[in-house]
Formats: structure tokens, sequence, C-alpha cells
């Protein structure tokens, strides 16, 4: 038989106040019995834990006795506080999130409000100093930054290698007198050093080239706001590793062009290293074959890289995921070696345009002329290649939200530009990007 349920004599004055609140308080005494019988909560890992118990009974959901004996009492406080900081465990005061206090700043930029930083580490103290906040404010750019400058350091390191080991006498030296390098030699290195600079720059999305940045604008949703902040931290990335490759090979560049000459490599001055840091095209190049080698060799690039990301496109295997970067490398070495010999495959405005600058404030000259002004070939080209080789895989391939799978194959957009301002603002608003 059944025991009557007794009630504190402090309590009934409650019931007949406050009954919705009665009614709520005995709903939650099976609950309250639950837990006293079984003090263990289970954990996120999946192991039993008491702390998490004791942390569950703090929270407002959790009844206690104190609510049991007057209703109208104020609920605990949690431990995290409502704008996102964490209450010191022995009360001395709120420790708010390093990144909460950084969420306008970073959506004026167009960037994520919240950074994406592990949860012990937000609440670190010495994230409450000025350059860990500029550094968690610029997660993204920095990240862009650094990603670039490891791509175009391998890279532009290798040509050196290559070439200024191509003497004579550095030959008869080197192992096997073949010299430090080959074509071979820098087709692997900007092929790693795209791989090494996605891993640096993984928070980013590790794009790495303002021309995949433009083709995410168009058919992946990144915010416009974003584009001009990565292609500055793409193009001063690309600048600064430049200038680091020409401080480390400088003695090479002197024994090998002469002591203060630096000059464009041409049919009448085969010395030339210029070639080290931007690219030219072969001599006998039209306008056109080197506007369209740069144009397909981009194209290539945002084609792979989109197949690389594509979760709809399984078939046998899923998306790279964590293979992604060693995906990238392939895909470099396989256009170096291929689509590499007529233009030097820059296929990226950063990787040339920012080493150009470089070397023309170091006083090469012919930089801008060389070519026949081919200088805005790397520029212009791969921003149109990696636009059509984006289009072409979302017009055959992919399956997933696009711009090409609207009405019109996207062209419906373009007549009506409102309603597309419209659907992207509603789209970053959802990521709280206003």
């Amino acid at each position: 038989m059944l025991e009557p349920v007794r009630i504190p004599s402090g309590y009934t004055s409650t019931m007949a106040t406050h009954p919705s609140n009665t009614q709520r308080s005995l709903e939650t005494l099976p609950n309250a019995a639950v837990h006293a019988q079984h003090p263990l909560n289970h954990s996120s890992s999946e192991e039993w834990s008491d702390k998490d118990h004791k942390d569950s009974l703090q929270s407002p959901t959790a009844p206690s006795m104190a609510h049991l004996e007057s209703a109208d009492s104020p609920p605990q406080q949690n431990m995290f506080t409502a704008d996102g900081g964490h209450k010191h465990p022995h009360g001395h005061g709120l420790k708010q999130k390093a990144s909460s206090t950084l969420q306008s700043p970073r959506a004026w930029m167009g960037l994520r409000p919240m950074a994406t930083l592990d949860e012990e580490l937000d609440h670190a103290g010495h994230n409450h100093l000025f350059w860990p906040k500029v550094k968690i404010a610029l997660k993204e750019p920095i990240a862009e930054f650094w990603g670039t400058f490891i791509l175009v350091l391998f890279g532009d390191a290798a040509i050196a290698q290559t070439l200024l080991s191509g003497t004579d006498a550095v030959r008869a030296s080197s192992p096997g007198g073949g010299g430090f390098g080959a074509w071979d030699t820098i087709s692997w290195a900007w092929g790693l050093g795209l791989m090494l600079g996605v891993y640096v720059a993984g928070d980013s999305g590790a794009f790495l080239n303002p021309a995949i940045c433009l083709a995410s604008c168009i058919f992946r949703k990144l915010p416009w706001r974003r584009l001009p902040l990565y292609w500055a931290a793409e193009f001063l990335g690309a600048f600064v590793a430049a200038g680091v490759v020409y401080g480390n090979y400088i003695n090479g560049i002197n024994q090998y062009e002469g002591q203060g000459i630096r000059s464009v490599a041409s049919a009448t001055n085969p010395t030339g290293t210029a070639g080290i840091f931007a690219t030219f095209p072969a001599s006998d190049l039209t306008k056109a074959s080197q506007f369209f080698d740069q144009f397909i060799g981009s194209a290539l690039l945002v084609f792979l890289i989109w197949t690389l990301k594509d979760d709809s496109n399984k078939g046998k295997f899923v998306a790279s995921g964590a293979w992604f970067p060693l995906g990238l490398f392939f895909v470099m070495l396989g256009i170096a070696t291929a689509f590499g010999w007529q233009t030097g495959f820059a296929i990226n405005p950063a990787r040339d345009l920012g080493p150009r600058v470089m070397i023309a404030a170091l006083g090469y000259s012919g930089v801008w002329s060389a070519g026949g002004y081919y200088f805005w070939v790397p520029i212009v080209a791969p921003f149109c290649g990696a636009v059509v080789g984006a289009f072409l895989y979302d017009v055959f391939i992919y399956t997933g939200e696009t711009p090409v799978n609207t009405p019109w194959l996207g062209l419906k957009k373009l007549i009506n530009p409102k309603r597309t301002i419209q659907e992207r603002l509603e789209h970053q608003k959802e990521q709280s990007i206003v």
C-alpha cells in the first residue's frame, strides 16, 4: 500500500499562492529522488563523473531544497553566465570568455563572431591581454597570412636553390655533380608548400589564393566582407616570404648574376634572377597562350579542390576529410608537372603579385614590362579560371546548395540581384555576421 506524501508545513502556504510553481516542484520530486539514489551523472566522454553531477545540481534546471522551501526564491546562478562567461568557482567574480568580447569587430569584418578556440583556452587568463586579443580578433586573416607565407617560402626557395646551384662550380661540389635541384624539385616544393600552408591556415579555411576566395564568395557563400581582408593577408604573406627568400639567398644571387645587378632573364640575359620570385612567360608565347595557360591551370585547381571538399560526391570514396592537404599536394604536383613550363604555373594572384612588388622594391629592372607587360596575366587569368572551374564543377557534378542549382543555372539571381543580396544577408544573420 502506498504511503501518503508528506509536504513540509512551510510549503502549504506556497501552494495556495503559487499553484503553478508548486505543481512544477512536485513534478521534479521524482527526479530529485533519482539523483539522490544515483549521485553519478554521465559525462560527454562516456565516463561516470561525480563532478559532473555536482555541476548539474547547480544548474537552474536541477531541483534544490531552497526551491522546495520557497517558490519565490530566485533560481541558483549557473556557473555559466548569459554572456558566455564563467563564474570563478571560489566566488572571485566573473571570468568572461576572451572571444565573447570581440564579437562585434569580428562580425564587422565578416568573420564568425565567436572565434574557433578550445573551450579551456578561451577562458585562459593570458587571453585577456592585448596581443592575445588581437590574435583572437584576427585569427583567420593571420592564418591566411602565414599559410600563404609557407606556400611561397617553400616554392620560391626551391626555385632559388635550383637556379643558383646550377653553375659549374656549385655542380662540381654537389653530391653526384648534378647540382641541388631540377624541375621536379620545384614541383615537389610547391606541392609541399601548399600542403603545409593548408595545415597552418586550417582555422581560416586555408584558401591561400585570392582566386579561390572569389570563387568561394560566388558559389559557397563566403561573406563578401571577408574578401578584402583575406586578399590583403594573402598578398602580404607572399610579399614577406619573397623578402625572406631574397635575404637568405642574396649571396648566391650576387655570385650568379653579379654584385648589384638585378634583372629579368631573357635570351640576351640568361643570368637574370627575377624568375626566382615572380613568373615570366616563355619568349615565343603569344598573349592569348599566356592567358589560356594560366586560365586552364587555375580552373583545374579549383575544380579539383571542389572535388576534394564535396561530401555529396561520394561514389566509392568519401570526401577527402583529413587527407585534404595531402590531396592538394598531388593536385599542385600534377599542375606543376603538366602546366608549368610556359608561364611558371602561378595560378595564384597573391603568389605572383606579392613577390613581384617585393623585387621591384629591391631594385629589379623590367619587372613590370617583361614579356610584353605580362604582369597582369597571372593576376587576371587565375580569377577567371577559378570562377569557370567552380562553375563547371557545380553545373555537372555538385548536388549541394549553390547558385547553379537554382532556376536558370543561377542566371535568375543576376536578373533579380536584390533578392540575391537579401538571401545572402539572411544567411549571414544566421551566422550572426551582420
